[in-house]
């Protein structure tokens, strides 16, 4: 009787499993074309974004500096182990597939009116869950999605690491070259004082003059001490970000600095692949679609196979003590009244799945604006480094002049100091400008997907 009713339950199940829960998620495979927000042809499909980072960044001491980021950052190696985290669980669904084994062993001794009897049970007991309508399927691929989402999490968290250590690091040079410029002309202001003096003396130039000279040199004084400011905490948070105390950060020199001039940014579909933070939105999609998939499934009847095989001497459970014992057992639940608590979860994973999806588009479109963003820095940066170049080459030969006319003319110091000021500021400019164009090459390299 027993194995009639397993029969029919299988039967059944079998004819039931063409209206599983289970449907298998369909990938994204396309974007808007204007992604970007720039004119693209077809053949655009190379990208530095598949450029190795010690390939963009060429700098022996940068490389180093990211070399002990990726081994040491705080950050990136929790996100390490969230990603083990999603693969033990992952695991743990992968063996709901199979049957759950215990095993036990009791025994029991009593005496009454003088006779001790003894009982004694071992055994082992299975039950095993039949995925007839999908529904341990889709728990395992929700778990996948999950796993692989924590992965794509860490390798994001890699490439804003690398991006963020190098940006800091060109920052740094930055300061290095403008701390240089600022105390170079620091030198040349102690001479231009120093010649305002000895016309003074010869009665070709006044007081008032040389204090407004002495004025401006405190002021670029006090502006050295802010840059070098700036400049120490620049060093401390490359500190933090490779896990040491403060220190000083070994590094090269920005006249070192060399990046290609092509930039290509290939096709806003490669973002799909290529960006780890779109791949774990585009997951986190597929994780709920797997979890409708539960939902739905929980509305269908569970057919669970259970048994039993062990050892007794106990009478009470066998006519003759002391023989093997043989269970099998065959259950098919069907949900009835709890369907209101299934419908809520279901519309609750509903929600979470349109959640994922404005989520998923949003990461789309917040890489193409980075992208556009990026390509912008880049074109202004160039653009204002060649006026500034012009700027400078037009304001040192008015500082020449200036200078030669103030040693003839006793009211030209003021043009002097216009000029000189002037001529500080250009410089100090072009090397925010080439900083400029590099944090753009870096955050494009970034928001196309780089440094995986």
């Amino acid at each position: 009787m027993k194995n009639r009713l397993l029969i029919c339950m299988a039967v059944a199940g079998g004819l039931l499993t063409s209206c599983g829960a289970y449907r298998k998620y369909q990938p994204v495979s396309s974007v808007p074309d204007n992604l970007y927000g720039v004119e693209i042809t077809q053949t655009d499909t190379a990208s530095i974004a598949s450029l190795d980072w010690k390939t963009l960044f060429n700098d022996p001491c940068l490389q180093s500096l990211i070399d002990t980021a990726l081994v040491r950052n705080t950050d990136y190696n929790v996100a390490g182990l969230r990603t083990r985290q999603a693969l033990a669980s992952l695991g743990a669904a992968k063996l709901a597939y199979f049957p759950l084994l215990n095993f036990g062993a009791d025994g029991n001794v009593s005496s009454y009116d003088g006779l001790t009897t003894k009982t004694y049970n071992i055994g082992v007991n299975a039950s095993w869950e039949i995925d007839i309508f999908g529904k341990l399927t889709a728990a395992k691929r929700e778990a996948a999605a999950a796993a692989v989402s924590a992965s794509e999490q860490a390798q994001a968290v890699r490439t804003q690491l690398i991006a963020t250590v190098a940006t800091s690091y060109y920052s740094l040079l930055m300061l290095d070259r403008q701390v240089e410029i600022a105390k170079s002309t620091l030198a040349n202001w102690d001479e231009t004082i120093r010649v305002m003096e000895l016309l003074k003396t010869a009665g070709m130039a006044n007081e008032a003059g040389i204090l407004q000279t002495k004025a401006n040199r405190a002021g670029l004084q006090a502006d050295i001490v802010a840059m070098e400011k700036s400049r120490k905490e620049v060093e401390n948070s490359l500190s933090s970000l490779i896990a040491q105390t403060p220190g000083e950060i070994r590094r090269g020199s920005m006249d070192e600095i060399f990046f290609t001039d092509n930039l290509s940014i290939g096709l806003p579909v490669q973002l799909l692949s290529n960006r780890p933070d779109v791949r774990a939105a585009e997951m986190e999609v597929a994780r709920t679609h797997y979890g409708i998939g539960m939902a739905r499934a929980s509305f269908y009847p569970s057919l669970k196979l259970g048994g039993t095989v062990g050892f007794t001497n106990n009478g009470g459970v066998v006519v003759n003590p002391g023989q093997w014992l043989l269970n099998a057992v065959g259950q098919l639940v069907q949900p009835i009244f709890n369907r209101g608590q299934l419908r809520a979860n279901y519309k609750i994973a509903e929600a979470e799945r349109e959640i994922a999806l404005l989520q998923f588009n949003q990461s789309l479109i917040d890489a193409g604006n980075e992208v556009n963003n990026a390509l912008s820095d880049i074109s202004a940066a160039r653009e204002r480094s060649v006026l500034i170049k012009e700027q400078i080459g037009l304001l040192t030969d008015a500082v020449t002049k200036t200078e030669l006319l103030m040693r003839h003319s006793p009211t030209n110091y003021l043009e002097v100091l216009t000029a000189q000021q002037a001529l500080l500021a250009a410089r100090q400019t072009e090397v925010q400008c080439r900083y400029d164009e590099i944090a753009g090459i870096i955050t494009l390299y970034h928001a196309l997907g780089g440094g995986r």
